[in-house]
This record gives C-alpha cells, sequence and structure tokens, in this order.
C-alpha cells in the first residue's frame, strides 16, 4: 500500500472511530433517535449525526483529530470544511435540527469530547480546542479520559505509530 493510501485509510479510520465515541457520548448525555446519516447517504453535508434531547433536533459534525500534530505541537484548532456554513444551512433545513459540533481529541492513551453550537463559534471556521479546554466555547464531556485500545495506527507522528511492528 502506497504512502498516501495508508495516510487516508489512517484519517477515514480515525474518523469512524471518532463517530463511534460521538455517538457513546450522545447515550451517555441522555440524546436519543441517535443516527449516523452516512449511512444514509455517504458524506452527508455537513453532519455527521442526527439525534434529539428534550423534543430539540440536533445535526453534528464530528471532527476526530490526533491532539499532537505530527511536529509534537498541540492541535490548536479543527477545521470545519470547506462552505461548512453553507452546508450547514441546508442540512438544517433538510433534518430540521440545529447545527453543532463534536471535536474528539485522542491521543495515544486518552481522549476529550468537546461538544457545541456552530452559532457560538461567531466568524471562525475551525473548532478552537484552547478556547473549549478553557471553557469559553462549547461544554467539555470528557477530559483526557483513558481509553484502552492500541491507538498507533491512528497516531500521524511517525515514533508513535513505528510500536505497531
Amino acid at each position: 500500500m502506497t504512502v498516501n493510501k495508508i495516510e487516508a485509510s489512517r484519517k477515514k479510520s480515525l474518523g469512524e472511530l471518532g463517530e463511534l465515541f460521538a455517538i457513546k457520548a450522545l447515550v451517555d448525555k441522555g440524546f436519543d433517535r441517535i443516527r449516523n446519516l452516512n449511512d444514509q447517504k455517504m458524506n452527508e453535508p455537513f453532519a455527521d449525526l442526527f439525534c434529539e434531547k428534550d423534543n430539540k433536533k440536533y445535526i453534528i459534525s464530528v471532527k476526530a483529530r490526533n491532539k499532537f500534530q505530527k511536529d509534537g505541537t498541540i492541535n490548536p484548532s479543527y477545521n470545519l470544511g470547506s462552505n461548512f456554513r453553507r452546508k450547514a444551512a441546508e442540512s438544517q433545513i433538510k433534518h430540521s435540527a440545529e447545527p453543532h459540533w463534536m471535536a474528539i481529541q485522542f491521543d495515544q492513551t486518552s481522549f476529550s469530547i468537546f461538544f457545541g453550537s456552530l452559532s457560538e463559534l461567531g466568524e471562525k471556521s475551525a473548532i478552537p480546542i484552547k478556547d473549549c479546554e478553557n471553557k469559553m466555547v462549547g461544554e467539555i464531556w470528557e477530559h483526557n479520559k483513558r481509553h484502552y485500545f492500541d491507538f498507533s495506527f491512528y497516531s500521524n507522528r511517525k515514533e508513535d505509530a513505528s510500536s505497531v511492528n
């Protein structure tokens, strides 16, 4: 497999892992009628998940990322993608639901989950992780909680991934 295919596979798998963690977090927070919109239409614009709570409908864009960038610095923000505001508005109409985001930060042994509405990001085009950690944006649902799986494949850092061999 070429390096590009391995990297694409790693990113796709990390996204799928993030969606699983997102669904579990929604269940834990009392949401119901949870649906993975990608099961109905692959690459649904903006939203990955639909759910309800207290008679309110939500569409959620899930962004799962490595806590650290390849150079070892903390990944400061998670981009929401090109034309995300237009896509969110279309999805909002289609599903009669409020657009939200969930940022799931992974490292070798732990994960954090941040959740918020798209409107609270203002003009930002990405989820600002430091602001999330400082409780200036969104809510902290999990912070540096231990996970128990081998993260080597998902890591974007060579020294982490080399432990696979």
